[in-house]
């Protein structure tokens, strides 16, 4: 039997969320469709062990909802490539931006997609691949419920479009914030001879903060280059005006620098290991 219109969803994006979220949806009944179009053979492999089908553009935008999870950079850009083939569609999907980007740009988006008549929803992700949290908003949010009856937990929130974005900034900002704080302080006390002091009085006077720093720190590296767009889309999200937003803007130059510095990242795993 055909899988109805609302059962069939599409993920723009077969990363390590888009690929976890998807194997959720199809233990959650739903047929998950993607594009495979330009990507590489290892995001070819997780979409297939996911469950994912490759589909043309025309077959992605025949699908109840559309979930775009992809880097914050190329949000706008994925608009625009499906803004054409929702214009010709006969029967409009729901169009969910999951990205971590600032409301600014969620406004963007909007307009992008605002000639295809597809109605929009802004979104955030909360949490890790195997267990994240949806929050929704703007004027069709509640559309996305349905998506709870395969698997995904979904909060709608009491806000216009931009709000679910500015949660995530807002969220991103101290979590993430946090772990560039901890590993440009554990970095420049190692330089300068104090690293063990720095880390007994830590976990002395600060052993809850010690304890969040060693199971966060060290499990940055490998998304340290996907953390410095992010890091700029907070940074606008707080405004020039501002004096705070340079926090942000000195958070993605460390983590592109740690994206590229095996020494400086291997270090911060040595510092954190004794007390994970």
């Amino acid at each position: 039997m055909t899988q109805s219109k609302q059962s069939t969803i599409a993920i723009l994006g077969a990363g390590s969320m888009g690929s976890a979220i998807a194997r959720t949806l199809k233990q959650g009944g739903a047929r998950v469709l993607t594009s495979l179009e330009g990507r590489s053979a290892a995001s070819a492999a997780r979409a297939r062990d996911a469950g994912m089908e490759d589909a043309s553009l025309e077959n992605l935008v025949a699908c109840g909802f559309i979930l775009s999870i992809v880097p914050p950079s190329v949000a706008v850009d994925t608009a625009r490539r499906l803004a054409p083939v929702l214009e010709r569609a006969s029967v409009l999907p729901l169009y969910i931006d999951c990205n971590a980007i600032n409301p600014d740009t969620v406004g963007e988006i909007g307009r992008v997609l605002e000639s295809s008549g597809a109605p929009f929803v802004d979104a955030s992700i909360i949490g890790q691949p195997s267990s994240p949290k949806f929050y929704m908003s703007g004027p069709h949010a509640a559309h996305a419920l349905p998506l709870a009856g395969h698997g995904l937990v979904v909060r709608v929130l009491d806000g216009p479009l931009g709000a679910a974005s500015a949660l995530k900034m807002s969220y991103a900002g101290i979590t993430k914030g946090l772990t560039a704080l901890g590993s440009a302080m554990a970095l420049a006390a190692m330089r300068n001879g104090a690293g063990d002091a720095l880390l007994s009085e830590l976990a002395e006077s600060q052993p809850v903060l010690t304890a969040w720093l060693a199971s966060n720190v060290p499990r940055m590296p490998p998304k340290a280059y996907r953390w410095v767009a992010e890091m700029e889309e907070i940074a606008e999200f707080i405004g020039d005006d501002f004096a705070e937003h340079r926090i942000y803007e000195g958070a993605a130059g460390l983590y592109a620098r740690l994206a590229d510095d095996k020494a400086a990242t291997d270090a911060l795993e040595r510092f954190f290991d004794a007390r994970r």
